[in-house]
């Protein structure tokens, strides 16, 4: 088995596209974030925090990996930003050269046998039995594991931890096989495809998430609505938009104190991500029924 770290630069090099593919919350943005070695991808306990199609990049040695973290496939809800969630996860699959199916270590559901029908069959495909270390006994897998496997011929099984760095290394190494030779797609130090604005709103929601808890419902977003350059100053305005007036008063907290938390760890985020000072503004907005309107889900950023 081969370790990124014995990636050496007299091999030919390797470029790949590899989607990132599982239910919600099996720790898809996890994976990304430590396959990358940056925090590119908003993470939360609270299921569907990925909403966008996010590409992060990694150089190692010879090889490129170009990793496409999705939505987790939505099958509960049908209205029109878990429609286009979709579509964002079945658009990525049709264009990658390999695919990682994340799934919980021990849990195959109905809704990953949903993710499953829609792998392709012409392209490798390895599986991810993420959360491994929460597995006990771990003689437990081994059944799992070979119903697994009895699915149909995967490229590869991997159990691991994406919290573990050893674990993410051996992944690396994993996959370089299954690149495609050729140029590499991105520049040596690229780490995404996305503008400083948009990771500047995935912060900020992803500290609505954590901060906010289980109170508000997941169809909150954040829009910026300016996002300006003075010096090594970035100068930020954004707005929360909640769908009612009481999930405004969620957001905002007794004296206002909880949505300054929000906006006080978001900005200290934006500041280690960018490498330089950020004034951050936050309003809260409400928009009833956004996320039911096609019109509102594509003036807020959500593919169609």
């Amino acid at each position: 088995m081969t370790n990124a770290s014995d990636i050496t630069g007299a091999e030919p090099r390797r470029f790949g596209t590899i989607a990132i593919v599982g239910r919600p919350n099996v720790g898809k943005s996890t994976l990304l974030n430590a396959l990358v070695g940056a925090r590119i991808s908003i993470t939360s306990h609270k299921a569907q925090t990925t909403r966008h199609r996010i590409l992060g990049v990694r150089s190692v040695g010879a090889a490129q990996f170009a990793f496409v973290d999705t939505p987790g496939f939505q099958t509960r809800h049908q209205h029109a930003l878990n429609r286009s969630m979709n579509r964002t996860v079945t658009a990525a699959l049709a264009e990658v050269d390999l695919v990682i199916w994340v799934l919980e270590a021990g849990r195959l559901g109905a809704e990953d046998r949903t993710v499953l029908d829609l792998l392709p069959t012409d392209r490798p495909v390895i599986v991810v039995a993420n959360k491994i270390d929460r597995v006990t006994p771990r003689e437990r897998l081994f059944p799992w594991l070979a119903e697994l496997g009895a699915l149909r011929p995967f490229a590869e099984i991997v159990p691991m931890s994406a919290n573990r760095a050893g674990d993410v290394e051996r992944l690396l190494g994993i996959m370089v096989p299954h690149l495609p030779q050729g140029d590499w797609g991105y520049e040596e130090d690229a780490l995404t495809d996305r503008s400083e604005r948009f990771l500047a709103a995935e912060i900020l929601r992803e500290k609505l998430f954590r901060l906010t808890g289980d109170e508000l419902p997941y169809t909150s977003t954040v829009v910026i609505e300016q996002f300006a350059q003075e010096g090594a100053l970035r100068r930020i305005a954004a707005a929360i938009i909640v769908d009612r007036e009481n999930h405004k008063a969620m957001v905002i907290g007794a004296r206002g104190e909880r949505l300054k938390r929000i906006s006080t760890e978001a900005r200290k985020d934006m500041e280690t991500l960018f490498g330089s000072p950020v004034f951050l503004e936050v309003w809260v907005k409400t928009r009833s029924g956004w996320a039911d309107d096609q019109a509102a889900v594509r003036a807020f950023g959500y593919e169609d």
